[in-house]
């Protein structure tokens, strides 16, 4: 359960400001419709996250434990110093008719918007972290759920009231943790 929860709230927090979190109110605010976008959203970081965890698990199939731990510890110092780094709005990712209708072209450009995104690097991560893979696509998935639902209802009025910066802030801190966590605790 512990590879769920941290998965939930690391991604929850690294999609705060996040370019798919801006592609989701574009959708939110071009169609209007907000349940084929949210399904949309959760069948898309269910695909994403999913390889993404499954390569992390591979990962440590062919890397030793003390090199995947300073690897992991990089990669949680870089997700760190690029949480400091804000995305900007993407607003011609939703251009165009919506060929698939609502919810196909949800699922399409959150995929593809996704693709190397922070939060997928971290569901990868967290997967070569912890031996539960399972529970960290359902966290992560859950997370960007959690971080987008209220975007694609509430819209604009949220991020107006949203401190980004300091979330940003904070989920480096923790990123930071992590990586020293990783490269440095006592190994099991």
């Amino acid at each position: 359960m512990e590879a769920f929860f941290i998965s939930t709230a690391i991604v929850a927090l690294a999609e705060m400001g996040d370019k798919t979190q801006w592609l989701a109110l574009v959708l939110a605010a071009r169609f209007r419709r907000p349940w084929p976008i949210v399904l949309g959203i959760l069948a898309a970081t269910l695909a994403n996250h999913g390889l993404a965890a499954a390569v992390g698990a591979w990962v440590t199939a062919f890397v030793g434990p003390q090199m995947l731990r300073w690897i992991l510890g990089a990669s949680f110092l870089a997700m760190a110093a690029w949480m400091l780094i804000p995305d900007k709005p993407d607003a011609d990712k939703a251009g165009g008719t919506p060929r698939w209708g609502v919810f196909g072209t949800t699922v399409v450009a959150f995929f593809l918007a996704e693709m190397g995104d922070k939060t997928q690097l971290a569901t990868l991560m967290l997967a070569a972290r912890y031996d539960a893979t399972l529970w960290v696509v359902a966290g992560s998935t859950l997370g960007m759920v959690l971080a987008n639902a209220p975007v694609v209802w509430f819209g604009e009025r949220i991020t107006r009231r949203l401190p980004i910066r300091v979330v940003h802030l904070v989920c480096a801190v923790i990123f930071l943790l992590l990586g020293l966590l990783a490269m440095f605790a006592p190994a099991p």
